[in-house]
């Protein structure tokens, strides 16, 4: 992974919020609020929460007396998400870098994070932090993507974007958001980093847009795509957006489509 690979800033945030949320990950958020409340945790630890699509399905299910930290390694993606959260006094906001969290040992139920763990430079360090501020019976739960070919329009218009720049091509969604999809690695790092009764489930979900040039613009403005393809070709972002569309739709067809996502979820106790 790149450095730049971490870096959601600009309009990126709003882009990702309004197109990649509901596109990608929108069904898998609701699967892990739904996961996390039923562990029945008070005091919750949330680790790159993005623009908080997980933290406006969580909160309603958590009880009255919880004590809910989001954090996020951008501020931009942060501030972006306390905007779209109702006033919740249960909820504090606070930048962190999950490789080095701010906060005492042993003092969290619940450690949980949306396809985050892909962006960790030093994961051994993540998930020994993680394990750190947990309670002794506490869970570490998370979410990584499956590989690309399992996630079709991620796919798509990172075969289409090779195409438009052969002798150099954006490669961030196949490096990044889908780098770290093999399972058995995934375990073997849980435990060295010293948790234990690793569990592992492979969940596919359906994406759906209204036309092809909604996932195209997601994923190459809403996501760092965007700085990729300003950095090759500059000024030429929306011609590359319609030709990422294009190739969704010689796919999948035009009107409203659907595609495969596919993730898997792990849930790790201390």
């Amino acid at each position: 992974m790149l450095e730049a690979d971490r870096v959601f800033a600009g309009s990126i945030p709003e882009n990702y919020d309004r197109y990649m949320v509901p596109l990608i990950f929108a069904p898998f958020a609701a699967d892990l609020a739904r996961r996390a409340a039923a562990l029945m945790p008070v005091d919750i630890l949330e680790i790159a929460a993005g623009t908080g699509v997980v933290t406006r399905n969580l909160a309603p299910r958590l009880s009255p007396a919880a004590n809910y930290v989001v954090t996020d390694l951008n501020q931009p993606m942060l501030d972006f998400a306390a905007s779209r959260q109702a006033p919740d006094n249960r909820i504090k906001w606070q930048q962190a870098d999950a490789q080095t969290l701010p906060f005492e040992s042993a003092i969290f139920d619940l450690v949980f994070c949306q396809f985050g763990a892909m962006f960790f430079n030093d994961r051994q360090s993540a998930y020994r932090e993680a394990k750190r501020v947990l309670k002794p019976g506490g869970h570490y739960l998370f979410n990584v993507w499956d590989r690309i070919e399992e996630n079709h329009f991620a796919d798509d218009v990172t075969n289409a974007l090779a195409r438009l720049f052969p002798d150099d091509p954006p490669r961030f969604m196949a490096r990044t958001p889908h780098g770290y999809h093999d399972t058995g690695l995934i375990r073997r790092e849980l435990e060295k980093a010293g948790f234990s009764r690793v569990s592992i489930e492979t969940v596919p979900a359906q994406s759906h847009a209204p036309s092809p040039r909604i996932p195209a613009v997601a994923y190459c403005q809403g996501t760092v795509l965007r700085t990729e393809i300003e950095a090759r070709a500059p000024g030429t972002l929306d011609a590359v957006t319609d030709y990422a569309a294009s190739a969704i739709e010689a796919r999948h067809g035009s009107g409203e489509i659907a595609a495969k996502i596919q993730a898997h979820v792990i849930l790790a106790a201390v």
